[in-house]
């Protein structure tokens, strides 16, 4: 983890974007902290909190939509293949399928400040055809809170921004509840509530 952050620091934005690019497309890298880290370096170094919060939000899309492509052109037998060689992922996933099949757009919009779902929703999105346009804006608002949220406070905290981590792990079961309850609010501010959830067959009595 060190190189990940010497890397931030020598690179700046660069390193940022590339970095959060490959968190959102599931590497294994913590937004725990390379957000933070990123919004500390970012306000050290006199970058605009605008900025580094649009580039943010731009790699995180890029690189959700990688997951995304992934699970629409594998679909859902690349899933289940996943799941036979990777037995620990089958939880996640089945669990985002059932989110997802129950909330729709919402699903997907509430799992970015998730942990584990946040990792597999985008593979669940794509395997069902969910019409990227859709994705893409759901996606957005639940990354653009997240990363706001995360970034800003490591931006604030500068040198002290290793306590967003710290504190995140510890109140965690306090923090995802509140998070999941401000991104649902601001979602269905931003969009009709039958736009959002999964469309019910049509009866034919």
């Amino acid at each position: 983890m060190d190189f990940l952050l010497n890397f931030i620091y020598e690179y700046g934005l660069i390193a940022m974007f590339f970095l959060i690019l490959i968190e959102y497309a599931c590497f294994p890298v913590s937004s725990e902290i390379v957000l933070p880290f990123s919004g500390a370096v970012a306000s050290i170094q006199h970058v605009s909190f605008f900025v580094i919060i649009i580039v943010s939000v731009v790699a995180g899309l890029i690189g959700t939509s990688f997951c995304y492509a992934v699970g629409r052109f594998g679909g859902v037998p690349l899933i289940e293949t996943i799941k036979r060689k990777f037995p620990s992922s089958q939880k996640g996933l089945d669990n985002s399928f059932e989110k997802f099949n129950k909330y729709g757009s919402v699903a997907v919009c509430v799992g970015r400040v998730i942990p584990i779902c946040r990792t597999y929703i985008a593979f669940v999105a794509g395997a069902v055809k969910q019409p990227y346009s859709v994705f893409v804006t759901s996606s957005g608002i639940g990354i653009t809170v997240w990363n706001i949220i995360l970034i800003g406070l490591g931006y604030t905290l500068r040198e002290n921004w290793k306590v967003v981590g710290t504190y995140y792990e510890e109140y965690k079961t306090i923090v995802i509840p509140l998070l999941i309850l401000g991104v649902v609010v601001l979602l269905f501010k931003i969009t009709p509530l039958k736009r959002l959830l999964p469309k019910k067959e049509e009866s034919n009595d």
